[in-house]
Parts: C-alpha cells; structure tokens; sequence
C-alpha cells in the first residue's frame, strides 16, 4: 500500500511546517530543512568534505569489550537517540537543502544500518588520521557518520599493562560532517559510547536495550508531537524582535561590530599544490600542566586565553613586517548556553550550536624577554576580556543570527559559482563603477583560527568507564587547501596543542611559527 504522507507541527519560530511523516507500517520518514549555518557548513563540503570532522580516541581496553557484535549494539543504541547520525541529506536547490530520515524498520534494520557505517581496521592512529584527512572522502550525502575502530598489535611492553589485564591497545576514530553537530557533540557522544561499551552489561543486555530503544520510538504508535528531527540552530535561539526596524537595527549592529574587526597578517599561502594536512601534536605531562594552569589562576587567566597570547608572542618573534598593524585570529563561540530547548528528540546534543568571535592584539613586541613575559600576561587578559565580551554580550542572540545569515547567503553565492565553473557557465561579474566604490578600509585579514576546548576531563567522565584507559585524544576536519586551525584541551590530565594545516599551501614560515608556539609554551607557561 503506498505511504501515506503526513505534516506533523514544525518547531520553528514562524510557525511554519517543514517536518514530514511517511506513516506506512513502522516506517517513517523524517524531514527538515537545514538551517542557515548548516547549509554554510553543507555547502563547501559537497566536493571534497571540507569540515568533516574527526575525533580520534587511543585507548587500553579487554579485547571483550571490543568485539564487533557488542560494538555495532552500542553503535546502533547511539544513532537511534541521535537520529541525525542515521540521516542523509537531499539538496533539492541552494535554498531547499533537507535532512532525511528514515527509521528503522526493526532491530535488525538499526543493526544493519549500523554495521554499514562500522568498519575495523589495523592501522596506526597516523595512518587513520592522514587517511581521512587526505585520502578519497570517507563521508557522503548518503553516509553523514562512520566509526572506524583500529587494533595494532603492541610494540612493546607499554602497550599492555601485563599479560595477565588482557588490555589491548586500540584506536577509535569518529567521523561525523560538521553540518551535523560541533566538537562538544563529538565528545559527549564518544563519552556515552565509551560509558555503555564498558558498563557491566552482557552482549546480550545490550541487545535487550537496543531492542527497547527502537520499541520505545519505532515500535509502537507515536503522536504525531512526538515526531521530529534536531532543530537547527536558528530554531533554537531564543526568540528576538522581529519587525521591519528591528532586523535592519540588528544589520546596522552587526556590519558596525564586524568594521572594526582589524588584522594585517597572514601566512603567506602558495597556491596551485594538491592538499596534504598535517597535524603536528604535543602533549605536556600532567605535572607540568598541573604548573601550568596554577600559572594562568595566578595570572586571572583560563589555558585558552593564555594560548591566544602564545600565538600573539610567537607570531611577532616569525614575521618582519606589518609591526604597526594588529594580529588578528578568529574562534568558535560555543552558544548552547543561550539557547532553547528544542521539542523534538529532546535528549540529542547532535547539532550545530557554534557562533564567531575575534580576538585582536597588537603585533610589536619589546626586545628584553623579561618585558615580554609582562605584555605575554597582559595580552592574554586582553583575549580573556575579548572572549569574555562576546560571550556576554546583549546583543550575542541577535549578531549570531545576522553571522547566520550572512554565511548561509555567502555559502550559497559561491556553491552557485562553483557550479557554474564547473558546467563552463560562469561569468565574472563586472566590476562597480568607480562612484559606487566605498573608501579603503583598514585590513580584516585573519592569522589563524583557534579551537579552544577547553578541560575535556569534564565531559570524558573516566570513572564511569574504568575498564577502559584513554591515552591519547586528536581531533579536527578536513580542511580546504591553505587552511589552518591550531587546537588546545587538557585531556587525561595532560594538556595538548595541535596544528593542523595544508603543508602544500604554506612556505617554511609555518614551521617557524610552530617552532615559536612550543618555545613560547615552555618558556612562558613554564
């Protein structure tokens, strides 16, 4: 019999209707247009995965634990909570770009559509990562999440604790397109994958509780209130003036904080190479991170602020030119703290929930390393109340909905000239008359982009999984050619520093630069 299409209520603001229902038997079919931050995100990922997202986990754990059977259960268990991870996405037009799910139509169907997405490996966590990082893309419109776990064989004698724990060494790598979530979804997920895997439950338990998910959703007639998708981040910011005034006062606003964002440096970039994304990473020992973050208290500052007057320091130790001129780097703005509760699958952190700050600081630095040690902390209060600033300020709501608009508008422009370059179409648009050029502005350019996570021992809760040792944490996206993103977290009692870029796209300045971050680290932070 065919299905039989219904529209259930839609959870955004205007009330309009976009989630529908394929009610046919226990099959239904979920779908909501994608919002305008996950469409910019969508957008530039079509080709190649730009922002495809990754997060590596090096963990000792009982060979048991890891068997694919009790994997693939848990696995399932997950994607049934979070449905976006079991979606695809169907782009009809630039501006009709929808999520897609189908439910499972039994145990056995979430299991299979698990399994598909679950691939076991024996690679090195360096071979997995390059793989995903520069190889064919691992993700598609049809596959938006893939799990790949990895056992190597131990090297020595630090790879198992002794013969008698049966603790092998594994490598767990979760792949996810960034359009579905941001990297505090990422570690939560891995958090509650970790804390099910290693519970006390059988196989057999676990089965029973996936068989009691899909029941509790699938298996038994639903309201249709009880239907939906994730919102999208627009539909869960709180609620803002919306007449005809309003949004052109939150425009004026908006372009006013975006005019004085000023920056005069940047990598120089060489540009016709193919790709190849490195990630060079460091990890300081526990006592010393421990000397480290007492350094910060003392100083009023958190690791991340710090970590911003690192990049400062060491850029002005690299370059040799643009003194006068500010540094200028840019930052994900975590906004769950602002929004509202979404109606919908109200227990899945899987969205998109990231706004954007800037930090500006100056470039010139004193000769004597002692007054440098001084504008090092001063600096670094100077990021804290930066950050501090856009986090709190009145207007976040408001400016994260025209940074909203703004990339969505820009992310469809050129999808659309990509497109048309790709069909021999496009025509380069004639240039303004001379009347219509606006005055010289001072430079926007940014340095770098920095992903601060911040203490992930607060979402990883270690006692919850004993069984299970984490090590080692990495994390990133695939990048676009010429693209850079430094990382800094404490994980495992240890803090970590990270520097994933296009070593094709940069000349040996980035090396330099690197070299300067470490030395600022040691010598700075101590």
């Amino acid at each position: 019999m065919a299905a039989i299409v219904q529209r259930v209520d839609s959870y955004s603001s205007d009330d309009t209707d976009d989630t529908l229902v394929d009610a046919s038997s226990y099959r239904r079919r979920l779908e909501r247009q994608l919002g305008e931050t996950e469409a910019s995100y969508f957008l530039p990922s079509r080709e190649s995965g730009v922002n495809d997202m990754y997060l590596h986990l090096g963990f000792r754990a009982p060979s048991g634990i890891m068997k694919r059977g009790r994997v693939c259960s848990a696995w399932a268990t997950l994607r049934l909570k979070h449905p976006l991870l079991a979606s695809k996405v169907k782009m009809h037009d630039y501006d009709d770009i929808r999520f897609v799910y189908l439910a499972p139509d039994s145990v056995m169907d979430a299991l299979e559509s698990a399994d598909a997405s679950l691939e076991y490996r024996s690679q090195s966590k360096d071979e997995m990562i390059d793989a995903y990082l520069n190889g064919p893309r691992t993700l598609s419109n049809e596959r938006l999440s893939h799990l790949v776990i990895s056992q190597q064989p131990a090297q020595d004698g630090s790879e198992t604790l002794d013969s008698a724990s049966n603790l092998q060494n594994f490598d767990l790598l979760l792949c996810a397109t960034h359009f579905l979530g941001d990297g505090m979804a990422l570690h939560n997920f891995a958090n509650d994958f970790f804390t099910l895997l290693a519970s006390d439950r059988t196989d057999e338990d676990l089965e029973s509780m996936l068989t009691e998910e899909w029941y509790g959703r699938w298996g038994a007639k639903k309201e249709d209130s009880a239907l939906g998708l994730p919102s999208s981040l627009e539909d869960r910011l709180p609620p803002v003036a919306d007449g005809r005034l309003h949004r052109a006062a939150r425009r004026v606003d908006f372009e006013n904080s975006q005019a004085k964002l000023v920056g005069g440096h940047s990598f120089p970039r060489r540009p016709g190479n193919a790709r190849k994304t490195v990630v060079p990473t460091v990890s300081i020992d526990p006592e010393r991170t421990k000397l480290m973050l007492k350094k910060c208290k003392a100083q009023s500052v958190s690791i991340s602020a710090a970590l911003f007057g690192i990049v400062n320091i060491a850029w002005a130790k690299t370059c040799d030119r643009n003194w006068e001129l500010p540094i200028m780097m840019y930052s994900a703005l975590n906004l769950r703290p602002v929004l509202t509760a979404s109606k919908a699958f109200n227990d899945s952190y899987w969205y998109l929930a990231i706004g954007y700050f800037n930090v500006v600081l100056p470039t010139f630095i004193p000769k004597s390393e002692k007054e440098v040690e001084k504008i090092f902390w001063h600096r670094a209060r100077a990021a804290k109340n930066q950050s501090t600033s856009a986090a709190k300020s009145p207007m976040l709501v408001s400016r994260s909905i025209e940074m909203a608009r703004k990339r969505g508008q820009q992310a469809r422009c050129w999808a659309r000239e990509d497109d048309e370059k790709e069909r021999g179409t496009w025509k380069a648009p004639p240039p303004p008359p001379a009347s219509n050029q606006v005055a010289s502005r001072p430079p926007s350019a940014a340095l770098i982009g920095l992903s601060l996570l911040g203490n992930l021992d607060g979402i990883y809760k270690h006692a919850a999984f004993p069984k299970i040792q984490m090590h080692t944490l990495t994390t990133g996206s695939r990048q676009r050619s010429g693209g850079m993103l430094l990382f800094g977290y404490t994980f495992a009692g240890k803090l970590w520093i990270s520097l994933g870029y296009d070593e094709a796209g940069f000349d040996d300045q980035v090396e330099r630069f690197w070299g300067n971050v470490l030395t600022a680290v040691d010598t700075l932070l101590g």
